[in-house]
């Protein structure tokens, strides 16, 4: 009898871990689309036998596995940090490539376009008073395409800065979110970690590696360790580094003290900005801080339009206070034409502008020579469209050339971004398909487990019902015996 009991007793455990095995199978399923879940499963151990002991043997459970492969997770957040960076690289550049217009319809190009035609037709009718008129007004149509260039340019920082903090405050926001999973590992005082917190973390990790490039690693109490870049703690056990954004100057002691600003990342008052390379943080600060720069200027350097900008606002003066605008007696020299910010260099295309006090008579036609060429100076001015003159020049490029080039730059940028956009997204499937075969919830094969051990537990209850009946049997017989 004592055997009978004993086997009945084995096998309710059996239907007992029959029932926890399905269970897990069952949440595996219901979280096959659950983000950052990965299938577990509930392995089945023997029992002891020892019949004179009084255990039949039969099976239990064991410990929880997670099929969480953290090489291919690892992966998958890299994948995620490289595409983030060149998204991002690709919206910002977007936006800057509209500053830049080679199409000739407007801005600078245009201008320069328009210039050159009008000292050309000055050059046909050097005292005429409207021809001169006309060089001042496309003078004056240049300077404020160098003006809205710059703006435009400088609103892009702005903005690029306000994108800075809002990204900053996104990984703050994560980290935070991961903080509180930590704190609830080490209040409950196991590392086994709930599977349904498990992919929360994961996934609020993988969301982390869209914005910023850093290392996670697990520690054995549950919680999860972040690393900026490796090296910059972000979040240990339940201690979180805010992570800040500012805008910073040159100083007194820059190479250009009034420049504009650069963006500069800091975690505890140390600077990181040079950590920050991946994600979208990474390419916002980069796009801030090289790429808009080298057109506007920082502390170190002016930057390109300003450089351009100075340059032929210099040579056009040049030209025209080296000629003559009447024979006199006495000859009357002619006057500059262009007037800029000579305190700032990073300020020269922001502040170009036409003297308004120059009359269409100040301005110089007479090339004194020798020989005396009464439009010298115009066809001078002309000549600057495909020049001749190394003066004329800037870097062996003519004004028009050069201002091609920083547009071409962009669009070289942009189309570069682009294609490494389709690149990563090419990468990250396979990491993600990679991750999906490895700790994937495979719904074939969870169906499969499903039938299988819904019939052993079937078989089991059977067992059970054929137990019962010997059960009863046995008692029915001791009754008559007795």
């Amino acid at each position: 009898m004592s055997s009978i009991l004993s086997t009945l007793f084995t096998a309710a455990n059996t239907l007992d871990a029959y029932t926890k095995v399905l269970d897990v199978t069952q949440n595996n399923v219901a979280n096959a689309s659950t983000p950052g879940f990965a299938k577990q499963s509930l392995p089945l151990e023997a029992t002891q036998m020892d019949l004179e002991g009084g255990t039949s043997g039969g099976v239990t459970t064991g410990q929880m596995q997670s099929s969480r492969n953290e090489f291919a997770e690892q992966a998958v957040r890299t994948q995620q940090t490289t595409l983030g960076f060149q998204q991002q690289a690709v919206t910002n550049l977007t936006s800057l490539q509209t500053v830049f217009d080679i199409s000739g319809n407007s801005g600078i190009d245009k201008a320069l376009n328009d210039f050159y035609q009008s000292a050309s037709a000055w050059g046909q009718t050097p005292t005429d008073a409207t021809a001169r008129q006309s060089v001042i007004n496309s003078a004056t149509e240049v300077a404020q395409s160098f003006q809205n260039a710059a703006s435009s340019i400088q609103k892009l920082a702005q903005q690029t800065d306000s994108q800075s903090q809002s990204t900053v405050n996104q990984v703050n926001q994560i980290v935070g979110e991961i903080q509180t999973y930590n704190q609830t590992a080490m209040n409950t005082g196991t590392s086994n970690q709930d599977p349904g917190v498990d992919a929360q973390v994961h996934a609020a990790l993988e969301s982390l590696s869209q914005l910023v490039n850093f290392t996670a690693t697990t520690q054995p109490d549950g919680t999860t360790t972040i690393l900026l870049n490796g090296t910059t703690p972000l979040l240990v056990a339940d201690q979180q580094s805010m992570l800040e954004a500012s805008t910073t100057g040159g100083g007194a002691n820059a190479t250009i003290p009034n420049a504009p600003g650069s963006e500069q990342l800091l975690v505890d008052g140390v600077d990181v900005t040079s950590q920050s390379t991946g994600g979208q943080l990474g390419a916002i600060l980069d796009f801030r801080n090289r790429v808009l720069a080298s057109y506007i200027g920082d502390s170190t350097q002016a930057g390109d339009l300003n450089t351009m900008a100075q340059q032929f606002a210099d040579r056009v003066n040049q030209l025209l206070t080296s000629g003559n605008s009447s024979d006199g007696p006495p000859p009357v020299p002619g006057v500059p034409l262009f007037t800029y910010d000579t305190t700032n260099p990073t300020n020269v295309a922001a502040s170009l502008a036409v003297d308004p006090s120059v009359t269409p008579g100040q301005l110089a036609a007479i090339s004194p020579g020798p020989p005396e060429v009464a439009n010298g100076v115009p066809l001078a001015l002309s000549q600057l469209a495909n020049p001749t003159d190394p003066a004329d020049e800037i870097n062996g490029f003519s004004f028009s050339q050069y201002y091609g080039n920083l547009a071409a730059n962009v669009g070289t940028q942009l189309q570069d971004a682009q294609d490494n956009v389709n690149v990563d997204q090419s990468l990250l499937s396979q990491a993600q398909n990679q991750r999906q075969q490895l700790s994937g919830v495979d719904l074939n094969e969870q169906a499969m487990m499903l039938v299988e051990f819904q019939r052993a537990y079937q078989a089991n209850a059977q067992f059970i019902t054929v137990l019962d009946q010997l059960t009863l049997d046995t008692i029915n017989i001791l009754g008559t015996v007795s």
